[in-house]
């Protein structure tokens, strides 16, 4: 009967949907078919926003199909036949949905945005239908109760362990009062979280400080007056200058700006993003999103969402967690307040009686950073020019594991501003696709990120490649000059592109399993040591050539850079750690009473001390890692893997940056493997033993 039900209401969905829909017939839907393209790279020239529901739609239609000729199957449950079958199901709507949601976070519009609004409660629905399915789960259960008589291998053990630890933790055992809640509550988070993401966006957007007096412009660089007046030309406002509250335009202004005022503007706008009692309010979403959580979590058996989360990743308990951090915090605390009175003498010397305040934090600094150094943004930029950058980051991959990249202008991409790459293994075989896309826009959220338009894995008729995406959000080329990245967006670039080769490197069966399927808390280690590179020396003065004479980074600015390399890191050390004890402290509630969401924080950041000249990282109402990404309670993660990666780059400063064996070993033990055996036994494989945090301590200079 419920079936039925689902029939009808997906049935009066389809009817309700534009006459472009009804009429559609597969032959005109790119997702029904083979794309035509090299390597079935996704034909974005062809895909419409009308092509999408209907996909979803006859994709989860396939799927429940897929999975009840397994669940009614009359041959006695198997390995093949219910534990890979469940794995091989749902191709199309996985190819669907990887186009999709890579463009709900790159290239969205108010169309997209409405079909994600729509087909979030459906595909949760579909996914509980799946979980919640009895017969199902009782076929998976006798597989995985005979797993020590079948003889399995160690990938196809950890792949019936996943697969039956992912069941439970979708409900599987919960009786069915109990799973009628439960689907309501994954209905109603599905629906938050898109929300959540969406006024977002629309808050990122709409904020301008826009300037018209050319007074207000002291203290700027010409590279960053140049910004402005781009922004401003592309919002049509000849002859002004505009600032966002993206990272490129907001971080430079609040280094440079000599005008107080004006950075406090942009400021406090950054960090009420999302919490001004609009329409795109968040305070409401983010405490409701939190108390689900709780109720979720409980009908799982587990007193609070971080239990429920830290179970599954290398943490496993929220002590654990909270141990790292009052480590981590109780040496870099200190560490920020001596650098808080430094920038508050420098702040009166500079003839500011004032105290000293967030909004002035950035300014100082860089004002120290160069009295102290001699160093600057704007020294440096010249040297980082963005496709310099990008081949010396190729030439890094080259040389530790003998992969190679050559431009493809025939592979089809998702916006005019991505470039294309074909990957190739040491023995010129082909190994992946990846695709880059580095600028902002209105249409793509903030920050930067991997995801991929397809997994990798092997099907019956060999190894299926996969289609990689890098977005990152650099300044553009402005008139003849070309896009210039802070050393910190070098390091994002390398941290964002060791995910990626964490994906493209992937040698997995199966597609639960490969590339960056892993636990949240080792994810972060390939992407975290690909950092380490890009400060080298050695590497530097491969890459980083000024972008007007072809000449090599000086020696001396190397020097002054690695002499400046622990600078200001009680600030960086103190705010991001301050959002991964907010980030547990939401869910580590065991009650579900809906808090006031500034107040809840306060007293958070009062708990643990946290200075009021430092904003924690990111505040509640714009914490999208945590509210509309998959990094609730997990937070932490970055920290964690700072600590496995700042050990394992021991190994190669011990034998060499590229030294043939250590980075094989890596390659055989991390990249490769996926989530395919415990990520600690991976660990060990690779560096002999456990990782140590004294690494991470003494690389911060805290230690």
């Amino acid at each position: 009967m419920k079936n039925l039900l689902i029939l009808f209401a997906v049935t009066m969905f389809i009817l309700s949907c534009s006459s472009n829909q009804k009429n559609m017939t597969e032959k005109d839907n790119p997702f029904y078919s083979k794309y035509n393209t090299s390597f079935e790279v996704p034909s974005f020239d062809k895909i419409l926003p009308e092509h999408f529901m209907p996909a979803f739609l006859e994709g989860m239609k396939q799927q429940a199909g897929e999975i009840a000729a397994i669940a009614h199957n009359s041959d006695d449950p198997s390995f093949e036949n219910t534990i890979v079958a469940k794995d091989r199901s749902g191709q199309l709507l996985a190819k669907v949905s990887d186009v999709f949601f890579n463009l709900t976070s790159a290239n969205t519009n108010a169309e997209i945005q409405k079909i994600a609004r729509d087909v979030a409660p459906l595909l949760a629905s579909h996914n509980d239908n799946i979980n919640l399915n009895t017969e199902l789960f009782n076929r998976i259960k006798k597989v995985y109760e005979n797993k020590l008589n079948i003889g399995l291998n160690p990938e196809q053990t950890m792949l019936l362990e996943k697969t039956y630890k992912e069941f439970v933790r979708g409900g599987a055992n919960l009786n069915k009062s109990d799973q009628e809640k439960f689907r309501a509550i994954n209905k109603d988070l599905s629906s938050l979280s898109v929300q959540f993401g969406d006024n977002l966006l629309a808050e990122t957007n709409e904020f301008r400080l826009v300037i018209e007096n050319t007074d207000d412009l002291a203290g700027l660089p010409d590279f960053v007056k140049a910004l402005g007046q781009s922004d401003a030309k592309a919002a049509g406002l000849v002859g002004k200058w505009v600032f966002t509250l993206n990272k490129p335009s907001l971080i430079p202004f609040l280094q440079y700006s000599d005008k107080r005022e004006l950075r406090e503007k942009i400021f406090k706008g950054y960090i009420n993003l999302a919490n001004n009692g609009n329409e795109h309010d968040n305070t409401a979403i983010a405490s409701k999103i939190a108390s689900l959580r709780v109720k979720k979590a409980q009908l799982l058996g587990y007193r609070t969402w971080a239990d429920f989360i830290l179970d599954d990743n290398m943490a496993k308990t929220p002590d654990k967690v909270y141990g790292l951090m009052d480590q981590v915090w109780k040496a870099a605390l200190p560490k920020a307040q001596l650098e808080k009175e430094e920038l508050q003498k420098m702040m009166i010397a500079d003839g500011h009686n004032e105290n000293l305040e967030a909004w002035d934090w950035w300014y100082y600094s860089e004002k120290l950073r160069k009295q102290n150094y001699d160093l600057d943004d704007e020294l440096l930029k010249p040297y980082f020019e963005l496709n310099n950058v990008k081949t010396g980051m190729f030439d890094v991959a080259t040389k530790l594991f003998g992969i190679t990249f050559k431009e493809r202008s025939d592979i089809p991409k998702p916006h005019e501003d991505a470039s294309a790459y074909e990957v190739f293994d040491g023995d010129g075989t082909h190994q992946a696709i990846l695709i880059m896309d580095f600028f902002p826009r209105e249409s793509k959220r903030s920050g930067a990120w991997m995801s991929n338009y397809r997994d990798q894995f092997k099907s019956g008729t060999g190894n299926v490649t996969p289609i990689i995406t890098m977005v990152m959000n650099f300044s553009k080329p402005v008139g003849d000059t070309p896009s210039l990245l802070t050393f910190e967006e070098v390091s994002t670039m390398f941290h964002e592109f060791g995910h990626a080769l964490h994906g493209m490197l992937s040698d997995c069966t199966y597609k639960l399993l490969s590339g960056t399927s892993v636990s949240r808390d080792f994810v972060e280690l390939p992407s975290q040591i690909m950092e380490n590179w890009a400060g080298e020396p050695e590497v530097l003065q491969s890459f980083a050539k000024h972008y007007k004479t072809g000449e090599p980074i000086p020696v001396e600015l190397i020097d002054k850079m690695k002499a400046s390399q622990n600078f200001n890191q009680g600030f960086a050390t103190v705010e991001f750690t301050a959002a991964g004890y907010l980030d547990l402290n939401w869910h580590t509630l065991s009650d579900t009473v809906q808090r006031d969401v500034n107040t809840f924080e306060k007293a958070a950041m009062d708990k643990i001390g946290l200075i009021p000249e430092i904003v924690v990282r990111y505040r509640t109402p714009y914490f999208s890692h945590i509210f509309a990404g998959g990094y609730s309670s997990g937070y932490y993660s970055y920290q964690w893997a700072e600590v496995l990666d700042a050990d394992a780059f021991e190994a190669f400063k011990e034998n060499g940056l590229f030294d043939k064996e250590t980075a094989n070993s890596f390659r055989k033990n991390i990249l490769e493997k996926g989530g395919t055996e415990d990520p600690m036994k991976l660990y060990i494989q690779f560096r002999g033993s456990e990782p140590k945090i004294e690494p991470m301590l003494k690389r911060k200079g805290l230690i």
